[in-house]
């Protein structure tokens, strides 16, 4: 098949070589995400409202006894920043471009001017209009699920840039964009393996 450079034929590839193209992607996307989790296995518990607590606990003890790697080292830290929430939302963010691009290519590889692969029925739709026409609603949907996990990371920059340090009411928008958005979209898009596999 031929690559691609401004949208021009140049050169000629094999499938296989597209493919590995995205795999390496994806590899660096889960490396990603490997990386940001030695991060996240901290636990802030007893760090109280920001200096601590009273009680005279354990705290890498308690982390331990709750699978944790270990204990948060500074408590007004803990409560103070969301970098943990911007990494996840990072990694997100990019590996949905990957999957865009992904989504994109495959979109133009199953146009009648390309005509690289076609689509199975699984994911796409017929027209209503034009019966000839198998349009790929699946992948247009995985396209358009990146602008919302990139406007999640920008709009959870945009809330922590100005935050003085200790817990303010704005933090709560993290279980917002962690629980109702974006990370369950991105997650979406890849355990839809069927769109992997949806092509002859």
């Amino acid at each position: 098949m031929p690559g691609y450079t401004h949208l021009q034929r140049a050169q000629p590839v094999t499938f296989a070589h597209w493919c590995l193209a995205y795999v390496e992607m994806l590899a660096r996307d889960e490396s990603r995400l490997q990386d940001a989790l030695k991060r996240l296995d901290v636990s802030p518990l007893g760090c109280g409202a920001l200096a601590g607590t009273a009680y005279e606990i354990d705290r890498e003890q308690l982390a331990g006894w709750l699978g944790f790697a270990s204990a948060t080292r500074n408590s007004l830290d803990s409560v103070s920043d969301r970098d943990h929430v911007l990494e996840l939302l990072s990694a997100a963010a990019i590996g949905m471009v990957h999957l865009s691009r992904f989504a994109e290519d495959l979109i133009f590889f199953n146009t009648g001017e390309a005509g690289f692969v076609e689509l199975s029925d699984r994911v796409t739709s017929g027209s209503s209009l034009m019966p000839q026409k198998k349009n790929p609603d699946a992948l247009e949907l995985i396209r358009g699920k990146c602008g919302r996990v990139q406007g999640a990371l920008t709009g959870m920059m945009m809330t922590l840039k100005g935050l003085p340090l200790a817990y303010n009411k704005d933090m709560q928008e993290d279980k917002k964009v962690c629980s109702t958005r974006s990370i369950p979209g991105w997650t979406a898009c890849i355990w839809r393996r069927w769109c992997w596999t949806a092509f002859r």
